[in-house]
């Protein structure tokens, strides 16, 4: 471990020296440099503070600076920043993948070894507090303009090799059965021998490979179901190659079907079972008895994996093996905004990451697991931009309401959306809400102790496109739907951004993957590798904090337990810890508990359901009559 050098840069802080700032500048320099100077000393005044807000910014010691993709705040308190590649072909082409772990309480750093790319994977607690990671990784996209030879995938059916497996080396050669043309494999796999079945019968099996053309040109490019090739120099019958598409189009990025643990107590990654299907995108979620369910990605090949295809997995817990669920499938587009309901269902928000049809599986709706159906809730306001927006199932849990926020249409076209619409689950209803403050994709939702959801960051086009950051946040009131203007962030977040609750009731951002790095769209963009701190009105307000005392570790549902708590009590939630990546924080969740007053304290009640409060660590906070929440003290509901 290491303590970061890192600079601190507090608003409050510089406005001390405004006053002596006197530089000669042309008049438009020295009007922009009083305003930002207004805009300074305005955000410092304790009365603003105890409003809107206010925010820090973090620059890290370059030694431990990363493209953050993926955090998550451990129940150690500390929290996960993972690149992998950290979408760097560079880093990824060296095996170059790096985890930063980080104690805000103490500042203290320490870099993880990362076994593969996990960049673009999902994640998912385990009821010991651990994280299960899934997915990533396993080649880049390739542009269009940089395919030079015809690619695509060929399924090698075996319907003639028994009792052994069979090898097919990288650079065996497929050959078009209609036209000659040859076609080189890429990679080593072992093709499965024929299943003999019960009854005397067979079973051919089928190994895909991807191909390349082995010269440039457009005559080896092909589209239509079952064309068929045969494996040169393993010439025999039931051995044979099918393909539909080798085309010179662009390569999307292909899917790893590895699986790791990252283990809080011993601060590294261990390795559990593969994934029934390699997975780029996914999201994972929690299901009823705690096992984890894997759906959509880009597989292997960067085939979006469509229904019928093996869509859905599921993690078992106790075994840390993976099975398929064929009577689950369900194809949603990427990173799909699900959140585990009240009788074991999954409540779909329409948000998603992109990837997959334009026309499937956008609109909000009960996913129910028992019989694999599919309940849409209509009225969504502006349906056709659920792509990158933002959802939070709203506090307290026991609502079954979701907010979503903002987002942009399908792929890179242009625009955004101010829409900020509550779906009533229960009701099976969808009302406005007060619209964001300006349009805007890859807004991050955090929920707060206090039953507000702060809304931040955020670009009017896609990967802030056109210098569109924007730098605007506001504070929803789940119990009254009201949304008040917060601090304004001053560190743009777009693409690949995240934010998350910490302990003691402050919110982290980070991340940030801008398209280009200027206005007029022709230079890079660079990863934005600072972290900015939220600081809510409740830290600015009188009066202490709200302390809790020591508290039993184990708080089983549909107990009552006695805390010791300075200070009235009006409210106690139950707060689940963020993984989150690509506006996906499928874990989030305040659940209310029952607060009863005693002579040292409280009486607090949990829930019994158990789909409420999945299995794992929570953050317990007390908040008083004035709004003022203690600091968050980690519990554990098994």
């Amino acid at each position: 471990m290491k303590r970061a050098t890192a600079l601190k840069v507090r608003n409050r802080a510089l406005v001390a020296c405004a006053a002596g700032l006197v530089i000669a500048v042309n008049a438009q320099q020295a009007a922009v440099g009083a305003d930002a100077l207004r805009t300074m000393w305005e955000e410092s005044r304790p009365e603003y503070m105890a409003t809107h807000g206010s925010w820090e910014t973090v620059e890290l010691d370059p030694e431990v600076q990363l493209n953050a993709i993926h955090s998550a705040l451990l129940p150690t308190g500390k929290v996960l920043l993972v690149a992998g590649s950290g979408n760097n072909t560079h880093h990824f082409a060296a095996g170059t993948f790096d985890t930063v772990l980080w104690d805000p309480a103490t500042d203290v750093y320490k870099k993880i070894d990362t076994p593969e790319d996990l960049f673009c994977g999902g994640h998912a607690f385990l009821p010991d507090g651990n994280l299960l990671i899934a997915g990533g990784t396993r080649k880049y996209e390739v542009l269009a303009d940089e395919v030079t030879h015809a690619a695509g995938v060929v399924t090698l059916v075996n319907d003639a090799i028994y009792e052994q497996d069979t090898e097919v080396a990288e650079g065996a050669i497929f050959v078009d059965e209609a036209t000659g043309l040859r076609y080189r494999v890429t990679e080593t796999k072992t093709v499965a021998p024929v299943t003999k079945l019960e009854n005397g019968g067979k079973e051919p099996t089928e190994t895909k490979f991807w191909v390349e053309a082995v010269e440039e040109g457009e005559e080896y490019v092909f589209e239509g179901e079952g064309h068929q090739l045969r494996l040169e120099g393993r010439e025999m019958a039931g051995l044979y190659g099918q393909a539909d598409t080798i085309s010179l189009a662009k390569q999307e990025y292909h899917g790893l079907d590895s699986a790791y643990i990252f283990d809080v107590h011993t601060e590294s990654y261990r390795p559990v079972d593969d994934m029934t299907k390699a997975r780029w995108y996914p999201t994972l979620v929690s299901t009823e008895g705690d096992d984890i369910l894997a759906v959509s990605g880009l597989d292997e090949y960067g085939v979006f994996i469509d229904h019928g295809m093996g869509t859905t997995e599921l993690f078992d817990v106790e075994t840390g093996t993976w099975t398929a669920r064929p009577d689950l499938d369900r194809a949603f587009p990427t990173y799909p905004a699900l959140f585990r309901a009240l009788d074991g269902s999954m409540l779909y928000s329409g948000s998603n990451a992109g990837y997959g049809p334009s026309d499937q599986m956008r609109t909000p709706g009960i996913w129910d697991l028992t019989d694999n159906s599919f309940e849409e809730i209509s009225g969504l306001r502006d349906p056709g931009m659920t792509e990158t927006s933002s959802s939070v199932l709203l506090p307290p849990a026991q609502d079954q309401k979701v907010l979503i926020a903002g987002g942009g249409s399908v792929g890179d076209a242009e625009g955004s959306t101010d829409r900020v619409d509550v779906i009533d689950f229960g009701a099976k209803t969808i009302t406005p809400a007060p619209d964001l403050q300006e349009a805007a994709r890859y807004v991050s939702s955090v929920i707060l102790p206090t039953d507000e959801v702060l809304l931040t960051g955020g670009s009017g086009d896609y990967r802030g496109r056109g210098d569109s950051d924007v730098h605007a946040a506001s504070l929803y009131d789940a119990a009254t739907g009201e949304m008040t203007e917060a601090a304004s962030p001053h560190v743009g977040r777009n693409y690949h951004s995240e934010a998350l609750l910490l302990p003691d009731g402050r919110v982290m951002t980070m991340g940030s993957d801008p398209l280009y790095g200027d206005a007029e769209n022709e230079s890079a963009g660079s990863f934005e590798q600072r972290v900015e701190i939220y600081s809510p009105p409740y830290l600015f307000t009188p009066g202490e904090r709200p302390v809790i005392g020591v508290t039993p570790t184990e708080l089983e549902p549909g107990t009552t337990v006695e805390v010791p708590v300075t200070g009235d009590v009006a409210t106690a939630r139950l707060v689940r810890p963020s993984a989150v990546t690509h506006m996906t924080d499928t874990e989030q969740r305040s659940v209310e508990l029952g607060v009863e007053a005693t002579d040292g304290g409280v009486r607090l009640t949990v829930p019994a359901a158990e789909n409420l409060t999945p299995s794992g660590w929570y953050m317990l906070f007390v908040v008083d009559e004035n709004g003022k929440p203690s600091v968050g003290r980690w519990v554990h509901v098994p």
